[in-house]
Order: structure tokens, then sequence, then C-alpha cells
């Protein structure tokens, strides 16, 4: 009986380690990395086949990328995504979330020392 005791104790300490971590709530973007920050905010738009235009930080060079910037809240006054609560995504990012966007385009584009995909 205590044998079948000190099991059941045993087995019930293992399962939540066992079970492992419950998974992770879904990061906010300014959690996100660069790359996922670029995969859903940028490329579920500019994907392959999109009406859009394919964009990866390699398609432009450091100047293009720039203009990009420079001129995104004009080209992008109404573009919302479903990971924006209905709100224009420049506005859901704000500055300091588009200030990284830039400077990965950038790290990445075509004339860097290591153009990226971002696949």
């Amino acid at each position: 009986m205590f044998r079948l005791v000190c099991l059941a104790i045993l087995v019930a300490a293992a399962l939540p380690v066992l079970a492992g971590d419950p998974p992770a709530a879904p990061a906010t973007p300014d959690q996100m990395n660069d790359v996922t920050l670029y995969r859903t905010f940028c490329k579920s738009c500019h994907g392959a086949d999109s009406e859009a235009g394919q964009y990866s930080p390699m398609d432009l060079i450091m100047d293009q990328w720039d203009e990009v910037f420079d001129q995104l809240a004009e080209t992008h006054a109404t573009a919302t995504l479903d990971a924006s609560d209905g709100k224009p995504v420049v506005e859901f990012l704000g500055p300091k979330l588009l200030d990284r966007l830039r400077a990965f385009c950038i790290k990445g584009a075509a004339d860097s020392e290591e153009p990226m995909t971002c696949g």
C-alpha cells in the first residue's frame, strides 16, 4: 500500500513535467523578431502572386527601400490586416516598428552585404 501511494505521488508530480509547458501566447508585434515582423505585416500582402506586388528585402536596393518607407504612410494609408485589428497597418505598427522594418529591409537589400529573401 505504501508503495502504491508513493508511486501515485511520483506520477502526479511528474505529469506537469512530462506534459511540457503550455503553449505560449502569440507574440505581440514588438515582441517579434524582425523576420517574423516582416512575414506577418509585409509578406502577408506582398508574397508570391499577390495583387500588391511581391517584395522581399533583396528585391530592392537600399535607396529604394528608403523611398518605400518614406512614402509608406501614403501608399499604405488604408492597408489593413487581420493582425492589425482593423486599423491601417501603418498606424497599428507605429513609428518604432516601422523603423525596425525599414532597417531590416535595408540590411537585406540587394546591394547590402547580406541580401535576403525572407522566405
